[in-house]
């Protein structure tokens, strides 16, 4: 068996996560915040996922990354229309999900060192 090292250059690691948190190096999170390898937002102006709208959105579009995943939080919830359409037109890969599995998939995608930003509901 051959081994490599891990070379993840991200400052910003998603290093555990459970029920309503996220911690994001040091800190512990549990209201909702945008991430990227370079980038972390802990102010984002959505409070929840079932109320995000276009301008909220806007805030994780400008950031820049071919991947956009949003954490729904516990349950798999869908976007509102206004959201869904958002997302189609501006022209990214995106994927929604809970917020455990986005977790694990931006891990995954930030370690392989994709172009990925995350907009999370823990």
């Amino acid at each position: 068996m051959k081994f490599s090292e891990d070379s993840n250059d991200a400052t910003y690691r998603i290093m555990s996560y459970g029920a309503g948190w996220v911690q994001v190096n040091n800190q512990r999170l549990e209201h909702p915040f945008i991430i990227g390898p370079q980038h972390l937002i802990t102010d984002w102006n959505a409070e929840r996922f079932e109320s995000l709208n276009a301008s909220q959105l806007q805030t994780l579009l400008d950031i820049p990354a071919s991947i956009i995943i949003l954490g729904t939080g516990e349950q798999h919830l869908l976007p509102s229309h206004e959201v869904l359409k958002t997302l189609v037109t501006h022209g990214k890969g995106f994927e929604i999900m809970t917020s455990a599995a986005a977790c694990r998939t931006y891990t995954v995608l930030a370690a392989e060192q994709r172009s990925v930003v995350m907009g999370v509901f823990p």
